[in-house]
């Protein structure tokens, strides 16, 4: 039996120098007629006003750190970002059992990335809009990131039926881009369209598979025995997110000029590649596999 979706939030500034989900929170405040559907109730929320105000990225953790059950419990976890997350818990939530059905946060990466449309769930309402979007907006990557929702430490787990996050770029932190705003804002209407289609009984024309990518880990940049960097990502690599990098293939580049091979066995596909909101912990790029996403059986292959 299809769940109908009764309550979904649409959430910006999560990462406070990401200002395009913060104006378009904004914008639709003042235009609620544009996130409006008739089956179900938009609700819009600036999650990390603080950041949002000092244009950072966090004041003392990154907000979409915050979301584990476990960690909303602590009482001891009292930074900024934490006590963020579980007034957002108390207003969402709570997580256990949630008031609203689902959440859209709205998200900007300093990487090639495009339109990357992230979930964190197998659950067909949510591979069916990554599917959906993408027949509209062919660019779009789909980058699966599977976590049980009471674990995910996201904020779009707090939705009942889970959440969907849209990642745009590139874009330099604490600016705005036209294209990044416009087209951040056309996959928010295709995913609200969406949702109002599957609750009405609308038939919907999906296909049963989409190719796409799946999270393997995290790379840090080459350090030395004091934590310094001593490496960056080699100019070869630079801006090819989503492309193979195959064994041998150039990865980084020392500071002297000393290029840094990819010593793996199998290829695989950089996303978030020289990502500046990564440099904190000395994170270069990730590396994913590519995959076929199923929709029928819920699962990827």
């Amino acid at each position: 039996m299809i769940d109908t979706i009764k309550h979904v939030a649409i959430t910006g500034g999560t990462h406070g120098n990401e200002l395009t989900g913060v104006h378009l929170i904004k914008h639709w405040s003042k235009c609620p007629e544009e996130v409006d559907r008739n089956s179900f109730a938009t609700e819009l929320h600036l999650t990390n006003p603080k950041a949002n105000q000092e244009v950072r990225r966090y004041i003392d953790q990154d907000l979409n750190r915050q979301f584990n059950a476990r960690d909303l419990k602590n009482p001891d976890l009292n930074g900024y970002e934490q006590q963020r997350a579980k007034s957002l818990n108390a207003l969402l939530g709570p997580k256990e059992d949630p008031r609203v059905d689902f959440i859209l946060d709205l998200h900007t990466t300093t990487a090639n990335m495009g339109m990357s449309l992230i979930f964190n769930t197998d659950d067909p309402l949510v591979v069916g809009m990554a599917f959906y979007i993408k027949q509209k907006m062919p660019e779009a990557k789909l980058f699966f990131n599977p976590c049980d929702r009471m674990k995910d430490n996201f904020l779009t787990s707090l939705g009942r039926l889970n959440g969907f996050l849209i990642e745009v770029g590139p874009i330099a932190q604490g600016l705005l881009n036209y294209e990044v705003y416009s087209d951040t804002h056309t996959a928010v209407m295709h995913a609200l369209d969406y949702l109002e289609l599957r609750n009405t009984g609308q038939a919907i024309d999906l296909p049963t598979q989409m190719d796409g990518y799946q999270f393997i880990e995290k790379i840090s940049l080459p350090e030395d025995s004091e934590g310094e960097i001593t490496a960056m990502i080699h100019p070869n690599l630079q801006n090819k997110d989503y492309e193979e990098i195959k064994p041998g293939d150039p990865l980084f580049i020392t500071l002297s000029g000393e290029t840094i091979p990819y010593d793996g066995d199998a290829a695989v596909y950089g996303a978030f590649i020289n990502e500046a909101a990564y440099y904190d912990q000395n994170v270069g790029l990730s590396f994913m596999e590519k995959i076929s996403i199923n929709l029928m059986n819920d699962s990827p292959l």
